[in-house]
């Protein structure tokens, strides 16, 4: 199941992880993003092994300080962190394999 990161734990857990935190920004009433859910928790199973590669949730209702901060404007919005610095955002929903293409070219 992909980590739920808070407005309290994401400095420690995406902003300062060594690696590449994969975050999707969603909300429960939002119906793509109810799409990109599943695909999300495909994303965990592909990366589980991999210790540098994290892949997590915010929820933009409960965690508005985060989403203010990365200005999320529509959801679902996937940011790609590497090494605490965004490098890469995907507006809108895509299949496992447009993640997973976005993912690695930044491996």
């Amino acid at each position: 199941m992909a980590k739920q990161f808070t407005d309290s734990d994401f400095a420690t857990s995406v902003e300062q992880f060594k690696g590449l935190a994969i975050v999707d920004f969603w909300a429960s009433w939002c119906g793509p993003c109810l799409m990109v859910g599943p695909v999300i928790e495909e994303l965990v199973e592909e990366y589980k092994d991999n210790p540098g590669i994290i892949v997590g949730k915010v929820n933009v209702d409960d965690c508005r300080e985060i989403a203010s901060k990365y200005e999320i404007m529509s959801i679902p919005t996937v940011l790609i962190f590497k090494d605490g610095q965004v490098v890469e955002t995907i507006v809108g929903a895509r299949n496992k394999m447009g993640y997973m293409q976005m993912i690695d070219k930044h491996k």
